[in-house]
């Protein structure tokens, strides 16, 4: 007996003693790892010109390339810095430690405080280095310096995009003068501002000393810093034409003069010359009524939501003679209404745990657009997805259990993820029609289509017969465990916008103005919709598929009924 009892304790020993043994490995291990990256940001910090030493503007930097704008929307699929960590200058990505993209919590405000700690410290780049990272002969525009940034306050007040893998120069230049704006400013390596107003606070040439994310050796601002380029060269005449939209005839307000805060008078008016006007002062509609020109917002005073017959607006467009008395032209300029565009996260934790929850293709990234500008609040995921983070979605990357976003997007329908919400906005869209989205996202992304090679191959009913139960069970389960639930169907958002988003923010606890609810209905596509519908020359829906996808519509429409909600929209039902 005791000499098992001694084989015990010498095994306890041993254990004792490898679990103290890998600990310590472990503990070295983070501790190289940190000493590396630190001695990374610092070798970086220390190449080149003394911090004293201002640093040259050639004469370069007044040239910038040209880029296809449509790589502007192929963002990478893979980031590996939290937004709330651009402060940091750009280091080399290949090296960074895994720890790095935790979505633990509790590292993510340890690295936070890290990386504001080094870059309050940073050197700003030497002579050697500024060299690699100059604006390059390549370029167009007029490079006009470097500038402070606030992005509570900001100084170029126009559109914005973001890229953290391909942002270039040439991109954010393309993207402001296509919307007719005459200024592009750069920051963080990732971010582009447009605006029609030069920054009024600059700063040290030194201090722009961040390299854009898709282009080695050219600089993108800095640490609240902005890198602005003139663009106005660049805005050709038959962009600035192709970017005017006409919204139609409308009858004119009662008092003009109040209604639109800019005006002008010109003989023998034209759009261009009105829109060219209202581009100027950053207003996203111009209106015309005879030689007279104003320019402004959607207001509750001017909703556009009601035009006239276009009869009364007889003749063409382009004339200033199209229209006169209570009628009036309007058209929307390249400008982007931007009331409704500054988000931010919860300053406190939310108390109220809620989701957007939909089956995949019934147009949840469409709502978290919606519910973003309607509420100035970021909407979280479950998921990251790279690509609706460079489009501005900076709540991918927060912790989705964070409570720090005004939702949580999620396609999750188990029983566990269920009751781990307070309240949910169930959001249900055509089968037929998030099917065929679904498919098309699987093969050709957020924004392409799948080939027809592809919806006739095995692979497409094979997807049915899995995604139809799917997107019915969705439903279903939400039905069933779903603590306080807000149904809405994408055909009713779609076209009653206004009146079904109040819902939605009402849902959600927050009190927004008329105005910006215009703004975002004046806003509602956004950046992330596939361009038109792409036609097919053949049905895609066998009858054996129909006959399969009818039997669950009308399974979930008698379940939405059972709980006391409208069943689902006349046109899923079928007749």
């Amino acid at each position: 007996m005791a000499k098992a009892f001694f084989r015990i304790q010498k095994f306890l020993r041993r254990t004792q003693f490898l679990l103290f043994f890998l600990t310590a490995a472990y503990l070295m291990a983070g501790s190289l790892l940190l000493l590396q990256r630190t001695r990374l940001v610092i070798q970086q910090g220390s190449r080149g010109t003394p911090t004293n030493q201002a640093l040259p503007v050639p004469e370069e930097m007044s040239r910038v390339g040209v880029v296809e704008p449509r790589t502007l929307q192929s963002p990478g699929p893979r980031l590996l810095v939290h937004m709330d960590a651009l402060q940091e200058p750009a280091l080399d990505q290949q090296h960074s430690p895994h720890w790095l993209v935790s979505r633990n919590s509790e590292l993510r405000q340890l690295r936070r405080r890290w990386f504001h700690r080094f870059t309050s410290d940073q050197e700003p780049l030497q002579t050697a280095g500024f060299k690699a990272m100059k604006h390059t002969a390549e370029h167009k525009g007029t490079y006009m310096g470097c500038f402070t940034h606030d992005s509570r306050e900001r100084t170029l007040k126009g559109a914005v995009f973001y890229d953290l893998r391909k942002m270039t120069v040439a991109h954010c230049q393309e993207a402001c003068a296509e919307r007719a704006y005459s200024y592009a400013g750069l920051a963080y390596g990732a971010e582009c501002y447009c605006g029609n107003s030069m920054p009024a606070a600059a700063a040290k040439p030194e201090e722009c000393n961040i390299e854009c994310k898709g282009e080695k050796g050219s600089v993108c601002g800095g640490v609240n810093r902005l890198s602005v380029y003139g663009v106005e060269e660049l805005r050709a005449p038959a962009t600035r034409r192709r970017n005017v939209i006409y919204r139609g005839c409308f009858r004119a307000p009662e008092n003009l003069t109040d209604t639109f805060p800019a005006s002008l008078i010109q003989p023998n008016l034209t759009v261009e010359m009105c829109s060219e006007f209202c581009s100027k002062k950053e207003f996203p509609l111009a209106v015309i009524r005879g030689q007279e020109c104003y320019c402004g917002y959607p207001t509750r005073r001017f909703p556009l939501r009601q035009g006239t017959d276009g009869l009364r607006c007889s003749g063409t467009h382009n004339a200033s003679s199209a229209v006169g008395g209570q009628d009036c032209l309007v058209y929307q300029t390249p400008v982007q209404d931007t009331r409704c565009t500054d988000r931010k996260f919860l300053t406190t934790k939310s108390k109220v745990f809620v989701a957007l929850s939909s089956f995949p293709g019934a147009g949840n990234t469409w709502a978290r657009h919606l519910i973003e500008h309607a509420t100035g609040y970021y909407t979280g995921s479950y998921y990251f997805d790279g690509a609706l983070y460079n489009k501005g979605f900076k709540g991918e990357k927060d912790h989705w259990r964070s409570r720090r976003t005004i939702c949580v997007k999620t396609h999750e329908s188990g029983k566990t993820e269920i009751e781990m919400f307070d309240s949910a906005i169930l959001l249900i869209r055509n089968p037929y029609k998030s099917l065929m989205a679904e498919f098309n996202r699987k093969y050709a992304g957020h924004l392409g289509y799948a080939t027809d090679r592809n919806w006739k191959s095995k692979e497409w009913p094979d997807f049915v017969n899995s995604y139809a139960s799917w997107w019915a069970s969705h439903v279903l389960e939400w039905l069933k465990y779903g603590k306080r639930l807000l149904v809405v169907h994408y055909e009713d958002l779609k076209q009653s916008l206004i009146p079904k988003l109040k819902e939605m923010v009402e849902f959600l606890n927050v009190t927004v103005t008329e105005d910006r609810l215009l703004c975002v209905e004046n806003n509602r596509d956004g950046n992330f919709k596939r361009s038109g519908a792409k036609q097919k020359n053949f049905e895609p829906f066998t009858q054996e598929m129909k006959d399969l996808i009818n039997r669950y519509i009308l399974i979930v429409d008698e379940a939405l009924r059972g709980r006391n909600f409208s069943g689902l929209p006349r046109e899923y039902v079928p007749r």
